[in-house]
């Protein structure tokens, strides 16, 4: 048996693989699989710096098992793709929010927790203070002193539905950005 010489012809494999992700996530409507599984597969990373904290917890006690909503917090930013700020977030913690950032894969989304993350609560005329919208792109915000369990549950489901309407994690697997938040990828305004 005599075995044929043939050519393959490869091409530009970027732009093959580019064609391909857009017949997968356009035409075939993959982006809404997409993002109906990363809005029940929400792995908050928490931030506790004030009182809001407890609130967070007992969000995930049996009492309220926000855990059926799909979202199971978790330690570690490198293995989560959802943070909550909870409470005031100082000039130093800032940084650590930060880097949390940083280290979470994408797509990553984030609630602001309680009136010290939405506006410094009350120490909303201190020097030392920075909102958390200042430093990385928030998705909703829960506002009250603390928040209640139940208003965290609402602020997850309202993140899913988010995430679902607008496309939020197929738009980064195709954009590899999201267009609201480009400011904090260019350190200027989108």
């Amino acid at each position: 048996m005599s075995q044929k010489e043939g050519k393959a012809y490869v091409g530009n494999l970027d732009v093959s693989a580019r064609k391909a992700q857009d017949l997968l996530l356009n035409k075939a409507k993959l982006g809404k699989l997409v993002d109906w599984a990363t809005a029940f597969s929400l792995w908050p990373v928490h931030l506790t710096t004030s009182c809001c904290g407890c609130e967070f917890a007992a969000t995930w006690s049996p009492r309220f098992d926000a855990e059926r909503y799909g979202a199971l917090p978790w330690i570690a930013s490198r293995q989560t793709n959802f943070m909550i700020i909870e409470g005031t977030v100082t000039k130093k913690m800032a940084k650590a929010v930060k880097v949390t950032w940083e280290q979470m894969p994408y797509p990553k989304f984030a609630i602001a927790m309680g009136a010290c993350a939405l506006d410094g609560g009350i120490f909303y005329n201190s020097y030392n203070i920075v909102r958390p919208w200042q430093i990385i792109p928030i998705d909703v915000f829960i506002p009250g002193c603390p928040p209640r369990p139940e208003a965290v549950a609402r602020a997850i489901i309202e993140l899913q539905k988010m995430i679902r309407t607008k496309g939020l994690a197929s738009q980064w697997i195709i954009k590899g950005y999201r267009e609201e938040a480009l400011k904090y990828y260019t350190g200027g305004e989108g």
